[in-house]
């Protein structure tokens, strides 16, 4: 049985910014989501992954490693709100 590539979503206060848009950095235009994601995984996997489990459709997935793991940071399409697959994960 293969693992899970998106493991849990990743709450911080910049990352709620980056749901609803508020600017922090003047390159950010909101509707991202952020996860920590298995630290074997590629940017295609994790698309796959997001738009099958969510039912949206991703424009454009980022990564980084850092201490507590690899984590992706998930820019949806204009059709879909971050907001609610954030409402739809509990976060608000």
């Amino acid at each position: 049985m293969p693992r899970p590539v998106l493991m849990t979503p990743y709450i911080t206060e910049k990352s709620m910014n980056h749901i609803s848009g508020t600017p922090i950095q003047s390159n950010t235009d909101g509707n991202r989501l952020e996860f920590i994601v298995r630290r074997d995984s590629t940017k295609p996997e994790i698309k796959k992954a997001f738009e099958r489990r969510y039912e949206v459709d991703v424009e454009k997935v980022n990564t980084r490693i850092m201490k507590d793991g690899k984590h992706a940071i998930i820019k949806l399409t204009k059709e879909y709100s971050a907001e609610e697959v954030g409402m739809r994960l509990g976060i608000f």
